[in-house]
């Protein structure tokens, strides 16, 4: 449902750009050893592990994945603010939006969905104040509203705050779609 909605609006645009380079397309790390790692602690977790270690966000894994962002997210030295959409936020989309996004020819369409879930630098509650803007990876922005301890980034409610060793990590329950 989700992807169709964003299939929709990025194909209602003008022309395509250009792709845009951001913190998100930084080079991938050293390869992996073969030796098995031991499990990392919470204060060792990335921002990408706190989503593969959530069954509520295995939607969102698995589009970071499919988009070729793990590698970035995954990253110890990454400073990110990241909006995760639950699994229940993402069947908010239109049926068929986020098969759609899954398919490789979508790769570009999802890769902006997800940049604009993510920021650098890192972005406290306490900073994000009534109509405040953030510039998301995609070169985008997004506007907070502030009402008391409620926060909502682009009218998603955000419901949890988990730190990372790269970033935060809040839990909204929306997609946040980048603008037409």
């Amino acid at each position: 449902m989700f992807l169709s909605l964003i299939v929709a609006t990025i194909l209602g645009c003008a022309q395509p750009e250009a792709p845009k380079s951001s913190a998100l397309d930084m080079p991938k790390g050293p390869a992996k050893s073969a030796v098995a790692a031991k499990p990392k602690t919470d204060a060792e977790k990335t921002v990408l592990d706190i989503a593969l270690g959530s069954p509520d966000h295995s939607t969102l894994v698995a589009a970071v994945s499919a988009a070729g962002l793990a590698d970035a997210l995954g990253s110890p030295g990454g400073i990110y603010t990241v909006f995760a959409p639950t699994n229940a936020a993402v069947e908010k989309l239109p049926v068929g939006t986020v098969e759609g996004l899954l398919k490789p020819e979508k790769k570009g369409d999802l890769k902006k969905i997800i940049q604009h879930h993510a920021a650098v630098p890192i972005v406290p509650m306490a900073q994000m104040q009534d109509g405040g803007t953030l510039t998301m990876a995609d070169g985008t922005k997004v506007t907070f509203k502030r009402e008391g301890d409620k926060v909502t980034v682009e009218g998603a409610n955000i419901l949890g705050t988990v730190n990372a060793v790269n970033g935060v990590v809040y839990v909204v329950d929306s997609v946040i779609l980048p603008p037409a």
